[in-house]
């Protein structure tokens, strides 16, 4: 038996108690909380202004009662905004969390309450046990005893409960809340033997070979990492035998981490993800303490990485995710982002954080800079999230040389519209030179469009010819695009990057199919050797 194995069988012998008991008073242990807040976020919300999953709600009275959409409150629920009051610091800002948090303890739940959702209840308690010493260690003995006796109510509720129906990423923040009352709270070993035994099931199943979360979010990708790097500090913490497997996975997601990360120190927009904060992903990075590049390829994920001089192109060159992981997918095989230096440049839409009219429309194939086909997405995308429809085959080949690197994706996600999307990219001469190759293989004559969404700092205007287009970063310097079909078409776009709309513009090239063999789109983009001016 391994040392984890007999430490783990050592602590059930002298444990097996059950998991009722009186409501502890104090933490056995308070573990570090290395993650930075927002402290602007944090002031706007001392004036009962709160803005979360993309929604502002003006707060009249207790907000546990405001009008608002299910996903704000499950982030309110969550109490992880608590990261922003201690951004704030001082008085002011640690009554007003114990007033909120006085006003949680209040409530007169009703069944179904979203505050009692597993995932909900483990990142709270969580986040209760993390923010202690900044809310909780000064008050008084009432609001103590209060906050305790609700703590040992919810740790016992969230062992019945999990795993219940739970999948993915909301299980491991809800295996990380039993975690942390397991080894914090007094009488706790029995629960985080639990915890600590779907862990063990779940890391195979959710991370991939190459690192990647199996959801093939980056966004996921980011909290997952930061969620393991706490479980690793409670067990640090507490003194137990920390799973060998615990450190391998944050030693392969860490690299993973990095190869969706743009110039700005942002995340690249697939599958729901957004931006995120750079300062928060930094700290991640820098506590997983992995060494490791950046990934070139994520096989297993599907997902490319080219990076030359000072440019950086992120492909998506897979399938989507599995069923029941891919509550987030999003329509877009084969699009790709494209950032030089600090400057992003073609982007995807991104991602609305709540619900809203705006989910659906972001996951569509036509909201990633890729071909459409007859206005069809390239996957059926549920109402609520997921995928109906998933396309036969998904292939994808890199060819790493002395002159560039190419990249190509094969999908037949439009096999049921009679052609196979097949795109070709090049990226080479030092990062300044990126070219595409978009083919439609099938004899079936279809309308065709090829976008790239502009990021809203990029100024563009076409020439005469209407085959050229000259852009300006946000940086100044300039770039061409040229392509050999007849016109190129400037409209309207979104980016939704940092959660809220931008407006922006999207270059479109638009076709049919010629009905005998293959259709072919070239289309390049070219560093200007002295910057471009055109007008915005």
């Amino acid at each position: 038996m391994s040392e984890a194995g007999f430490g783990r069988a050592l602590r059930a012998f002298r444990f097996a108690s059950p998991l009722q008991g009186s409501a502890p008073s104090s933490l056995s242990l308070v573990p570090p909380n290395p993650w930075p807040g927002d402290a602007t976020r944090g002031r706007i919300m001392l004036t009962n202004v709160i803005t979360l999953a993309g929604e502002t709600v003006m707060v009249n009275g207790s907000p546990w009662s405001a009008r608002a959409h299910e996903p704000w409150f499950a982030a309110m629920h969550s109490f992880e905004w608590l990261r922003d009051l201690r951004a704030v610091g001082g008085d002011a800002a640690r009554r007003h969390a114990r007033l909120l948090t006085s006003q949680w303890l209040d409530r007169r739940p009703k069944r179904g309450d979203i505050s009692g959702r597993a995932d909900v209840m483990g990142a709270r308690v969580a986040n209760w046990i993390a923010f202690h010493d900044f809310f909780c260690a000064s008050a008084d003995d009432g609001f103590r005893s209060r906050l305790f006796g609700s703590l040992a109510l919810q740790a016992r509720g969230l062992a019945r409960a999990l795993p219940g129906d739970l999948t993915g990423a909301p299980l491991l923040l809800a295996i990380k809340g039993l975690l942390a009352s397991g080894a914090c709270l007094e009488s706790g070993e029995p629960r985080f033997l639990q915890a600590e035994k779907l862990l063990l099931r779940e890391l195979p199943r959710q991370i991939l070979a190459d690192g990647c979360h199996a959801e093939r979010n980056p966004t996921v990708q980011a909290t997952i990492l930061g969620a393991l790097i706490d479980i690793r500090a409670l067990y640090k913490a507490a003194r137990y035998a920390m799973p060998e497997v615990l450190q391998h996975t944050i030693d392969r997601m860490t690299p993973a981490l990095r190869f969706f990360r743009h110039g700005d120190g942002g995340l690249a927009l697939f599958n729901g993800s957004q931006q995120g904060e750079a300062l928060l992903l930094d700290t991640i990075v820098t506590q997983a303490d992995a060494r490791g590049r950046p990934l070139k390829r994520a096989p297993q994920a599907g997902f490319d990485r080219v990076a030359l001089g000072r440019t950086v192109i992120i492909v998506d060159s897979g399938a989507p995710a599995p069923v029941k992981l891919d509550n987030r997918a999003h329509a877009g095989i084969a699009s790709f982002e494209m950032s030089v230096g600090r400057e992003r440049f073609i982007v995807n839409c991104g991602a609305h954080p709540g619900l809203s009219p705006w989910r659906t429309a972001l996951a569509a194939t036509a909201a990633h800079s890729t071909l459409t086909v007859a206005d069809t997405n390239q996957v059926e995308l549920l109402e609520g999230g997921g995928v109906r429809r998933r396309p036969p085959k998904v292939e994808s080949h890199r060819d790493d040389s002395a002159d560039g690197t190419l990249v190509e994706i094969t999908h037949s996600g439009y096999c049921g519209l009679g052609v196979t999307h097949r795109r070709r990219l090049f990226l080479g001469d030092g990062g300044e030179d990126f070219r595409g190759e978009d083919s439609l293989i099938g004899t079936t004559p279809q309308r065709f469009a090829i976008r790239f969404h502009l990021h809203p700092d990029v100024h563009v205007s076409l020439t005469g010819n209407g085959r050229t287009a000259l852009l300006r970063l946000g940086d100044g310097t300039g770039w061409r695009f040229r392509s050999d079909t007849d016109a190129i078409a400037l409209d309207d776009s979104v980016y939704f990057g940092t959660g809220t709309p931008r407006r922006s513009n999207v270059i479109v090239l638009s076709g049919q199919t010629e009905g005998r063999g293959d259709t072919i789109v070239r289309w390049a983009f070219r560093r200007e050797k002295r910057s471009a001016t055109p007008s915005a």
